[in-house]
Formats: structure tokens, C-alpha cells, sequence
């Protein structure tokens, strides 16, 4: 499906490295972002039902501004296990906050709800995130069903037996000096659209073929599945070379949120939808939040759109990938 991506990784930032852990027993996974020396993060926490780490820690006011790791895995709660692997590997290769005699890796985390697709005991632990580390690198990432996207669904609004395969996607753009680039885990209850309104993935109608635009049905009176909260998410992060603070950085997470509405519709309150940005500052210059916003936005929307392009489908439960129904 290269011919319908987006250009761009998130890599394309330097400082950074993308490193994907893909478990082989079932679809699932983590991916983690490396910056070792650290960089200024923050977050925004907008989702019904999120399950995150180390996000309190990241409010302006409170005194630790930089991280040196973000990991975005599956697993439900359960995967916050894989933060452990990632604090390893960093203590390991002696990066992390100076405390007193010791260093202490700071590492912000999310999950998503994979835990139906497979068998829901195997999910990423400790290990999973330090054999990602081990595989990072600043090469451009693999997207699609890889990582903490290979279990990841999309147009589950009318039940899991309709929806398709979501997945992790990339994009980045640069203005001037400047870049800004996405790394986004795709598992929304509602549809991905395009931009001009079509659906790329999402509900598939009774007979399990073509695509049923949610909101539209929704609006007509055709009533969603019961879904309890916490069972869909799309989970990312932005990151920028800019030089930023951390409360600004708090702000560029929350402007990229626009790039979920633009990409994702509907967005619901059992959707724990959850963004962390990242400033290297390697470009040498402080950013501008309204360009940086703007393009924060646009680069996850593309990141969203790349993710499920990339996507392959599965067969337990049934999801097809956007690229088995393009005629």
C-alpha cells in the first residue's frame, strides 16, 4: 500500500529511535521510543477510560521535565509490565535521572485494549519491552500490524465481529528548520476516514461486507454494541526537534488531539484516547505553538490514515485490513 502513505517517520526527528516488539503467540506488542539522553515530554489524557504511567509526573507544575523513553504497548493494563523491560534496558546502558547514588529511567506509558483478539493471557511483560529496546533504531519503523498496533482494531461500534484490523502508523512533516512527526497505535471504536470523508477502515455492514459510515447510522437510530469503557484507544506520540518547555509541550499534545477528529469518527467516551509530545530541541530553535499545533494535527491524522493502510488482517476474531477490501 505505498502508494496510498503518507510520507514520513517519526525517526525523522533526530534523537530519536523506534524500536517494535511483536509477540509471535498471539496479535500483540509493544513499540517504545528511545531518547536516552532525554527530552522535554508531555502529555494529554483525554480518553474516557486510559491506562497510562508516569502521566502526573508530567503536569507543568511538577519538577521532572525530561524522559527518557516512552512506550506504547497492548495488553490492557497489564502491559504496563513492559515499562519495567524499558527502565531495564536504560539502567542497563546507564541512562536515567541522577537520585542521589543511583539513575532512575523515566518512562511515560499507554496501553490499548487487545485483549480479544487471541488468547488474553499473553500479553507484553518486562521482557517485551527491553527486546524492543534491543531492536530500536533510528531507521525508519515498520507500520501497520507490528508492535503495539498488531492487535489493534477499528469500527467496533456495531461489535467486534464488524470491525477491522487497526494498527501503528507514522508520518512527519517539516516547515522551515523545523519538523514535527507522529508514531500513532490505531484502535478506535469508530471508523478512519480520509480526507475527503471516505471510510478507510471501520464498521462493516451485517453481511461483514462494505463499510457502514458510523455516524451517519448512528443518526439514522441504528444503536451501537454495548461497549464497556476501556476497550478501544488510539494511543501516540508527537515529537518535535523544536526546543519547547514542558508546559508547552503539555500544550502541543493537547493541539494534536485535533489530528484524532480529523482521522477518527466517532470519537466516543469509551475511547481512552492518550497523546504524549516529545521536544528534542536538536533544531536548535524554540517553536512556534500555532505552527507547531497545526502540524502536530496534521501529522497524527496521516499517522492514523498510514496506520490502517499498513494494517494486515487476521482471522481470529475476523478483521479485515483496509488493503483486503480496496477494490
Amino acid at each position: 500500500m505505498v502508494d496510498r502513505l503518507a510520507p514520513g517517520h517519526l525517526t525523522d526527528v533526530a534523537g530519536l529511535a523506534v524500536g517494535h516488539f511483536t509477540d509471535a503467540r498471539r496479535p500483540t506488542g509493544c513499540t517504545v521510543v528511545l531518547c536516552p539522553q532525554g527530552a522535554v515530554c508531555g502529555v494529554d489524557v483525554r480518553g474516557g477510560a486510559p491506562g497510562t504511567r508516569e502521566t502526573d509526573l508530567l503536569k507543568s507544575e511538577n519538577t521532572v521535565d525530561r524522559v527518557h523513553a516512552v512506550l506504547l504497548t497492548g495488553g490492557s493494563a497489564f502491559g504496563l509490565d513492559a515499562a519495567g523491560g524499558v527502565m531495564r534496558w536504560l539502567e542497563e546502558q546507564g541512562h536515567g535521572l541522577e537520585v542521589g547514588p543511583a539513575r532512575v529511567p523515566i518512562v511515560p506509558a499507554a496501553v490499548l485494549f487487545d485483549l480479544w483478539v487471541g488468547d488474553w493471557r499473553i500479553r507484553p511483560d518486562a521482557a517485551a519491552g527491553h527486546a524492543a529496546c534491543v531492536a530500536a533504531s533510528t531507521a525508519p519503523a515498520a507500520q501497520g500490524s507490528v508492535g503495539a498496533g498488531t492487535g489493534a482494531s477499528v469500527g467496533k461500534l456495531f461489535g467486534i465481529e464488524r470491525a477491522m484490523k487497526g494498527g501503528i502508523g507514522s508520518a512527519s512533516l517539516r516547515v522551515g528548520s523545523v519538523t514535527v512527526a507522529a508514531l500513532v497505535a490505531v484502535n478506535a471504536i469508530g471508523d478512519v476516514i480520509d480526507g475527503d470523508g471516505s471510510v478507510i477502515a471501520g464498521a462493516r455492514g451485517e453481511d461483514g461486507r462494505g463499510l457502514v459510515r458510523a455516524t451517519p447510522a448512528l443518526l439514522a437510530g441504528a444503536g451501537p454494541q454495548r461497549v464497556m469503557a476501556g476497550m478501544a484507544t488510539t494511543i501516540g506520540i508527537v515529537a518535535t526537534d523544536a526546543a519547547l518547555t514542558k508546559t508547552q509541550a503539555n500544550k502541543l499534545a493537547s493541539l494534536a488531539h485535533h489530528g484524532l477528529s480529523r482521522a477518527v469518527d466517532p470519537l466516543t467516551m469509551n475511547d481512552g484516547d492518550s497523546l504524549f509530545a516529545l521536544a528534542t530541541g536538536s533544531a536548535g530553535r524554540p517553536g512556534d505553538l500555532t505552527v507547531l499545533g497545526a502540524m502536530a494535527a496534521e501529522a497524527v491524522a496521516r499517522a492514523i490514515r498510514n496506520a490502517v493502510w499498513s494494517a494486515r488482517g487476521c482471522e481470529s476474531p475476523l478483521l479485515p485490513a483496509a488493503a483486503d477490501l480496496r477494490p
